[in-house]
């Protein structure tokens, strides 16, 4: 096996920040642990190897070395503990329902529907994409769910009929459509209390340590100004910087009506797969809001990670799909592997302190600023730190309550524009990184964005959002708080 600078620019990462002397505050097995954590990182950005064997190998080098827990076999059991993680088993879910909708061809059609009515230009399917996950995203809970079990599979399937396939030709439009359709769920997880389960736990953390708190109302019109223009502005925004090959194709639109035609009615492993969908949506809609009660089962009475679970068993029990399929789902179980090392690794940091230690250096200084320099710097520390964290709960957990607590301590400070702020902040944050958030593993591991171009879109894409918060959003919380 030949060495290139890629499979040594990690090692010679870790072995820098190994041999740096340990910065204040810090013992040896926290400094150590953030050496390898950030070996890792650059091992995914220069894609050194596949991303999953990058995760494995990172994460059992910490558990040997007993970074996080010194005891074997405490170790061992820390090492594992994320493949038991629920969000992980939604994604492989998500996959899974796309077998669903590929095989019963139910996907298929949708995709050639929604070809038909908008693809005769390129950025009104963007505008189809993203108006489907605003469509959901009030009353399902989990992004991942919404994006990864119900949007993904479906435009997942458009590219395809556009001539478009990971690698040479998904520059074609397939990189345009499922970068919008991403972006867009990040966008939507901020404009609704209810689009993302951290928003409600984000909440109760604020309302007891600054006793700030919102409805569902009011949260929409706090983020409005933003959330509405972005949805309106993002399919734009993605054509300018996705630049697909297929700006407009006529000529496809006739096609899809013929394809249409071909395919006659539904056959009955597609009126499976919709009665399946519908189920899960229902589930998911019900089953996890603690708004809503059902006669009987009373709210929160199944978890969205369980209704995936439940969905593939009825798949597998109907014949729409086999356990061969789920076995030969490549892409599941590299995302499987990848993502939970990942999640293992950043929420280590958390564990051994890091991330405290990081966000109290950083946060200190700031006393000396004036109550919005020191706002705005503190948001910014919130936004930007989610580059250590694969989990937006795990993120919100570990740095909501610093980041208030530094911010009360700081006369002038505005603190509920500040709370808002910072929550608002959760689901946009999910668009920097191919690991920040549920979805990002899928639209990754797609084969339709670059793993470079996947880190340079999210770096733009961060900085609209982040940009929208400051100059939007705050002035606009100032003047009706």
């Amino acid at each position: 096996m030949s060495l290139s600078w890629k499979k040594i620019a990690p090692l010679a990462v870790w072995l820098v920040l190994y041999v740096t002397p340990i910065p204040a505050g810090l013992v040896a097995n926290q400094w150590h642990y953030f050496a390898v954590f950030a070996a890792v990182i650059t091992g995914l950005i220069l894609e050194s190897m596949p991303v999953g064997a990058v995760g494995l190998i990172g994460l059992t080098f910490a558990g040997v070395m007993g970074y996080v827990e010194h005891d074997p076999n405490k170790s061992l059991r820390w090492m594992l503990s994320g493949f038991s993680e629920s969000t992980v088993w939604l994604i492989v879910g998500a996959f899974v329902f796309s077998i669903g909708y590929r095989k019963s061809g139910l996907g298929r059609r949708l995709a050639l529907l929604l070809v038909r009515g908008l693809g005769r230009n390129t950025v009104g399917l963007g505008y189809a994409v993203a108006l489907s996950d605003l469509v959901l995203a009030p009353a399902t809970p989990s992004n991942t769910a919404r994006s990864g079990g119900t949007v993904y599979p479906i435009v997942s399937n458009i590219p395809k009929i556009y001539g478009s396939e990971p690698g040479p030709t998904a520059g074609r439009i397939g990189t345009y459509v499922m970068w919008t359709a991403f972006a867009a769920t990040a966008v939507t997880s901020s404009m609704f209390l209810t689009a993302l389960a951290p928003n409600a736990a984000a909440l109760s953390i604020a309302k007891k340590i600054v006793n700030v708190d919102v409805g569902w109302s009011q949260w929409f019109i706090g983020f409005a100004p933003l959330g509405v223009p972005l949805i309106l502005l993002l399919p734009l925004l993605s054509y300018a910087i996705c630049r697909p090959e297929v700006k407009e194709s006529p000529e496809i639109v006739a096609w899809s009506a013929s394809e249409l035609a071909s395919m006659g009615a539904l056959s009955r492993s597609e009126w499976i797969m919709a009665g399946l969908v519908v189920l899960a949506m229902f589930l998911w809609i019900t089953g996890s809001n603690p708004d809503i009660s059902l006669p009987g089962l009373g709210s929160n009475f199944i978890n969205a990670t369980m209704v995936v679970f439940v969905v593939i068993s009825l798949m597998l029990v109907t014949g729409v799909i086999t356990f061969s399929d789920i076995i030969a789902e490549k892409a599941a179980w590299e995302v499987f592997f990848y993502f939970t090392s990942l999640l293992t690794l950043s929420s280590g940091l958390n564990d051994i302190g890091f991330i405290k230690w990081a966000a109290a250096g950083l946060a200190a200084p700031l006393a000396t600023f004036s109550p919005t320099i020191a706002m705005i710097l503190l948001v910014s520390i919130f936004f930007w730190i989610h580059y250590f964290f694969s989990s937006i709960t795990a993120h919100a957990a570990a740095m909501l309550p610093v980041v208030l607590a530094v911010g009360s301590s700081i006369p002038g400070i505005p603190m509920s524009t500040l709370t808002l702020l910072c929550i608002y902040s959760l689901g946009l944050m999910g668009v920097i990184s191919p690991y920040a958030t549920g979805p990002a593993p899928m639209y990754f591991s797609s084969g339709y964005i670059g793993k470079a171009d996947f880190w340079k879109f999210g770096l733009i894409f961060g900085l609209i959002y982040f940009t929208g918060l400051l100059l939007v959003v705050m002035p606009w919380l100032l003047m009706i708080n």
